[in-house]
C-alpha cells in the first residue's frame, strides 16, 4: 500500500529511541518533505497532532496537585521546551546553508519537529495546571539559569561553526553527535519514567523520541557520506568533536538534572501504587531505583549509542575523544 506508514514512523511499530538510533540507517533523500507529510504528519502524529498524546492518555489527578512529582515534571518539561525552542531557531541556519535540496528539505522538517516538541511540552504544562496566559513567560523565568549556563554555550558553539564559519557538515556533527547524541538517552529515560505515572507525558515523550531517531540517523548518514566524499575533512571534524566534548564536560548539566531526579524519587514513592512492578528497564523495577542509578544508566546509554553511531559513520577513532567505550 502506498499510504502505509513506514515502520520507524508508526506509533506502535517504531523502535525505542536507543534501539532505533543504534540500528536504523536513514538518509536525507529518504526522509524528504514528502516522507514527512506521509509518514510523520499522517503516521506518528495521527490522533496526537495537537497535544502530542491521544485523547485516551489521561493526566492523573495527582499530577495536577502540588507535590514533588508534579514539580519534577514541570521542571523537566520547562527545560526541555526551552531547549527545543532554541534548537528550532538554530535550525533555520541549517536550512539556509544546506548544500542540496535533500538536506534542505530534511532540516526544514527537523525544524518543524523541534518547534512541535517545544509546543507539546508547553501544552502539557497547561494540562498540569500552569496558567496558559503567562505560560511562556513563566517557563522562561523558570529555565533562565539552565538557559544561560547550559543551552546558551551549546548554541554559541553551534552557531560559530554553522553560521560564522559556514561549515554545514560541522554543524551537523554538533547537532547529531554532541547535542542530540548526548541528550537522547535522557529523553529515553524520561519516556520510561513517566509512562506509568502520567500516560499523557509518556506519550508526549514517545512522539518526540520517534522524531529524534530520524534526526540522529539522518544526521549520521549525512556525515558518513560527507567523509566518504571528502576524506580530507576528517581532521576538521575531529577538532570540532574535541571542542564539543570539552564544552559538554564543562557544562553543569548534572546540577539541573539531579534535583529533578530527587523530586521524582520522592513523588514516585508517594505514588508507589501507580508504579507497581513496572520495570524502567528490563529486570529492574523502577521503585527499586534511585536518582544516582537512573542518571548513571542514562550516561551508560549515551556511551552505547555513541559507539554504535560513530562506528556507523566510520568514526571509530572519535570514540576516545567522546569518552565512549571501545
Amino acid at each position: 500500500m502506498t499510504d502505509a506508514v513506514s515502520p520507524e514512523a508508526g506509533w506502535e511499530s517504531a523502535p525505542g529511541l536507543l534501539d532505533g538510533a543504534k540500528s536504523l540507517d536513514l538518509t536525507a533523500e529518504q526522509c524528504d518533505l514528502a516522507y514527512w507529510l506521509r509518514h510523520v504528519a499522517q503516521g506518528t502524529l495521527r490522533g496526537r497532532a495537537v497535544t502530542g498524546h491521544a485523547d485516551q492518555a489521561r493526566v492523573p489527578r495527582f499530577m495536577t496537585e502540588p507535590g514533588p512529582l508534579r514539580e519534577a515534571l514541570v521542571l523537566e518539561l520547562g527545560c526541555r521546551s526551552v531547549a527545543e525552542e532554541m534548537a528550532t531557531k538554530a535550525l533555520g541556519l541549517y536550512v539556509a546553508n544546506a548544500p542540496g535540496v535533500a538536506e534542505m528539505e530534511f532540516y526544514a522538517t527537523q525544524l518543524l519537529d523541534e518547534a512541535r516538541h517545544a509546543r507539546v511540552f508547553r501544552e502539557h504544562l497547561v494540562e498540569l495546571g500552569m496558567p496558559a496566559h503567562t505560560l511562556i513567560r513563566d517557563i522562561h523565568e523558570m529555565a533562565a539559569d539552565y538557559h544561560a549556563r547550559v543551552l546558551r554555550p551549546l548554541a554559541d558553539f553551534s552557531l560559530e561553526v554553522v553560521r560564522d564559519q559556514a561549515d554545514f557538515a560541522g554543524g551537523v556533527a554538533i547537532f547529531t553527535i554532541i547535542v542530540e547524541g548526548v541528550l537522547a538517552p535522557a529523553a529515553e529515560l524520561s519516556e520510561r519514567k513517566w509512562e506509568p505515572l502520567d500516560p499523557a507525558a509518556g506519550e508526549v515523550s514517545r512522539g518526540a523520541a520517534i522524531d529524534e531517531i530520524r534526526h540522529l540517523t539522518v544526521g549520521s548518514s549525512i556525515l558518513r557520506d560527507h567523509l566518504v566524499a571528502h576524506p580530507e575533512y576528517r581532521p576538521r571534524l575531529m577538532e570540532i568533536l574535541r571542542g564539543g566534548r570539552k564544552l559538554w564536560d564543562e557544562l553543569p548539566d548534572r546540577e539541573f538534572v539531579m534535583p529533578r531526579e530527587e523530586l521524582f524519587q520522592e513523588g514516585m514513592l508517594q505514588h508507589a501504587d501507580a508504579v507497581g512492578d513496572y520495570e524502567v528497564w528490563p529486570g529492574r523495577r523502577m521503585l527499586d531505583t534511585g536518582p544516582e542509578e537512573r542518571y548513571a544508566m542514562a550516561e551508560r546509554w549515551t556511551d552505547e549509542m555513541a559507539e554504535a553511531r560513530l562506528v556507523h559513520m566510520g568514526l571509530q577513532d572519535a570514540l576516545a575523544v567522546l569518552g565512549g567505550p571501545g
